[in-house]
């Protein structure tokens, strides 16, 4: 497989199975989507409990008050993403962005209309949205639109879109429905001429039950979809009054994936969307997609995926691109580690967090303002944690099974080798870890990274609490083992210490150099950290490699010091 290198040029569009740009070549789209910018859920921000934003909306308010939670959300919209995220993105390797819009900052609800019947509109979400694309058509990307908190909301899932149950969904409300379809035609209108607009994704993760509400509320046995069809048919319809180029995004009932009922096209410029999570990365967990895609001879699009370890991001791409089919990674950055960005939480909006989740007193109404901002400042892209790791497993490993330096590892004598960093590169290749991604879906195992911190591989790393910004590897498993390239200054012979904790039984190990040269060693039963020396190890000028093999037994490891032999 050759990488492929795509630019937006002109408009894209459907050519049978295909996606295809104005000189009629192929387009695989490598995007990712900005989820959390003008759509918050729950999860993104480590909220426990409901995660709708109008549900956090209405605690941060209740803490700072209406005119601070303004400011935060203000500040929150100007620093999640701006014009260095998506160059950044640009030079990192993507092509696209998904724009997972929340109706409310283009439009009233129904029910603040003054008019009943009427639409209001608001300035905020289509300057956002301007700017944007400008970005997007600085770096000759594509900008896909997608419709993810409809009016009323489209699913059950309600974090999702933001929906309150309280009131008339999407499905229940013919004035919702109403502005779902005026909201696109007034989006066409003004983006009709703008060829870096990718398409239109109408309507994000559906997932409701129409036939059997009680039993199927997410819609993943419907059979019908005549609802979800309807809709979709009178959207393009509205579209197509103003609108003749853009290409017409569609997903099906159950988050994505269930199109019975909704098919055939109706439009000859359209693209099928799927969503893909936590199940296999093979032929057989794509096959209805592909079935789908060739019975109806039009292209189709994952346009959401993610949330899973770097193996998983490996092989998902592979699966992917092998079938011709673009993806949008999901999201671009939030609190947590299994994203491009990671941001990064305070002491302050910790307090907040205890305290909604029942652990901890009310913070102060200034605690929680200072924590809140802090919060919104540190989605700054020069604020973030780039996760260099995930970006090599999109970009690099999916076409290369070479392995690079993690760290630069400069060995002298007295240089530490910190144990979580280790080589970056494929399972097998830069590590073997045993238990590597969440295959949830498909066999009921969470596999990855059972810390969830540093690294997104399925190596185990724990936070060091004895040091600060420290991690250690964990949770060693027999057959496990973990590659370092080092780049020694002067050659010759060294001692190595190896700093580990061991509690429940003594382990065994061995320790190759090179590929070659192979020393094993018993680790002894210990309390709290203990150093193993490792004596008259012989390293070459330059490039070296070390791997530590787990041969028996669990154990957490720190680090290697390195000492030359005089």
């Amino acid at each position: 497989m050759v990488p492929p290198q795509t630019n937006a040029q002109g408009f894209l569009r459907a050519s049978g199975k295909q996606l295809v740009n104005e000189k009629n070549e192929n387009v695989l789209l490598r995007g990712v989507g900005l989820g959390g910018w003008m759509l918050q859920e729950g999860y993104m921000l480590q909220v426990n409990g409901p995660g709708m934003q109008h549900m956090i909306r209405a605690r941060i308010a209740e803490l700072i008050g209406e005119d601070s939670t303004r400011a935060f959300y203000n500040s929150w919209l100007a620093n999640h993403t701006r014009r260095i995220d998506i160059d950044s993105m640009k030079a990192w390797g993507f092509n696209s962005v998904r724009l997972p819009m929340h109706y409310n900052l283009y439009t009233l609800p129904v029910d603040k209309e003054p008019e009943p019947g009427k639409q209001t509109w608001l300035e905020k979400g289509f300057q956002l949205t301007d700017s944007l694309l400008a970005w997007c058509k600085a770096n000759h990307m594509y900008l896909i639109l997608d419709l993810h908190a409809a009016p009323g909301g489209q699913g059950n899932d309600n974090n999702i879109s933001d929906r309150d149950p309280s009131k008339p969904s999407l499905w229940d409300s013919e004035a919702n429905r109403q502005k779902t379809i005026a909201l696109w035609k007034k989006l066409a209108e003004r983006y009709a001429n703008e060829p870096n607009i990718g398409g239109y994704d109408i309507l994000n993760e559906p997932n409701w039950g129409f036939e059997d509400p009680a039993n199927d509320k997410n819609g993943l046995k419907e059979s019908g979809n005549q609802p979800l069809r309807q809709l979709m048919m009178d959207i393009t319809t509205a579209i197509r009054s103003v609108d003749k180029k853009h290409l017409i995004i569609i997903e099906g009932n159950g988050w994505g994936n269930n199109y019975n009922g909704v098919l055939p096209p109706w439009d000859n410029n359209m693209a099928l969307s799927f969503h893909k999570y936590w199940n296999f990365n093979n032929t057989a967990a794509i096959q209805h997609i592909l079935d789908t895609r060739n019975t109806y001879n039009v292209p189709v699009w994952l346009g959401e995926t993610g949330e899973n370890s770097n193996v998983w991001f490996t092989e998902a791409v592979r699966l992917l691109e092998t079938n011709n089919i673009g993806w949008a990674w999901w999201p671009l950055k939030k609190l947590g580690n299994n994203n491009p960005m990671q941001v990064k939480t305070n002491k302050e909006y910790e307090k907040v967090l205890a305290f909604w989740s029942g652990n901890a007193p009310k913070p102060s109404a200034a605690e929680a303002c200072k924590g809140l901002m802090e919060l919104a400042a540190a989605t700054r892209l020069e604020n973030t944690i780039i996760k260099r790791d995930v970006l090599d497993a999109l970009f690099r490993q999916p076409y290369s099974q070479a392995t690079i330096p993690f760290k630069a590892n400069v060995i002298r004598s007295g240089s530490v080798v910190k144990a979580v960093d280790y080589d970056l590169g494929r399972n097998g290749a830069a590590y073997f870890d045993t238990d590597s991604a969440d295959y949830h879906i498909s066999n009921g195992k969470r596999g990855g990274n059972r810390g969830r911190v540093y690294r997104n591989d399925g190596v185990d790393i724990a936070v060091d609490p004895s040091i600060a910004d420290g991690y250690i590897v964990t949770n060693t498993e027999p057959g496990e083992w973990l590659q370092y390239t080092i780049n020694v200054v002067k050659a010759g012979h060294y001692h190595i210490k190896l700093n580990y904790n061991l509690e429940k039984e003594n382990a065994k190990f061995s320790l190759q150099i090179n590929n070659s040269e192979t020393k094993k060693l018993t680790v002894p039963k210990a309390t709290g950290w203990q150093s193993l020396e490792i004596k008259d190890i012989t390293l070459k000028e330059g490039s070296n490699n070390i791997r530590i093999y787990i041969d028996s037994g669990e154990m957490s490891l720190r680090e290697m010091q390195f000492t030359a032999i005089e």
